[in-house]
């Protein structure tokens, strides 16, 4: 597949980024030969920076490295699609993307800058940060705390109205992304579990077929 890519007259191909857990749109930069096979190599992205002429490692000072799932070349081979788990935020400026702050109506990709924040929080344990300090106290915390929330949400929804109902969901799946960031559960696990216990929904209710 390499081997087709068709790098242009300096060398470089365009790589556009994406979050695989979302379809999020991170970033555009280059790769040249030397850092298609080293993203390929080590299954951490590099790219070469155009402006020092050289290899780099996205997140080689940040932290904020991208490890790839999968790498598509377009139908020209002339671009590639190099899909990733983010371990941070994927700008320099802290935001998930490089194309400007999170939009509030596009859920997947807030999910994404909070996940990225997340992993962020867990790795630097910033003193002013009430994650890191649910971090910092561990699974125990952790667990008390989900439990909280999930009795706040239960007695919203029965009885205490829709808004306040929402506003505790929120919370309570805030709580279940810190949890998933303390085991680090990837994007690719939930979502085969989720689709394991979908396959199975049908036999537990005693019926065939899909939902």
């Amino acid at each position: 597949m390499t081997e087709e890519i068709r790098f242009d007259e300096r060398g470089l191909v365009p790589a556009i980024v994406q979050d695989a857990a979302t379809g999020a749109v991170l970033m555009l930069a280059y790769m040249d030969r030397e850092a298609l096979d080293a993203t390929l190599r080590t299954r951490e992205v590099h790219f070469h920076s155009r402006s020092r002429d050289k290899l780099w490692k996205k997140g080689e000072t940040s932290g904020n490295v991208l490890h790839l799932v999968e790498l598509v070349p377009d139908c020209d081979a002339d671009a590639l699609l190099v899909k990733v788990h983010p371990s941070g935020p994927a700008c320099h400026t802290g935001d998930a993307t490089c194309f400007g702050p999170v939009n509030a109506t596009d859920l997947g990709r807030f999910l994404s800058e909070l996940a990225a924040m997340l992993r962020q929080r867990r790795r630097d344990l910033p003193a002013d940060s009430y994650s890191a300090e649910l971090f910092k106290s561990g699974p125990d915390a952790i667990a008390a705390k989900l439990v909280e929330e999930a009795g706040e949400t239960a007695a919203a929804l029965r009885g205490e109205g829709r808004e306040r109902t929402i506003s505790e969901l929120t919370d309570l799946l805030y709580v279940m992304l810190v949890l998933a960031t303390q085991v680090d559960a990837t994007p690719d696990e939930i979502r085969a579990s989720l689709e394991e216990k979908r396959r199975q929904a049908p036999t537990r209710r005693g019926k065939t077929g899909s939902d």
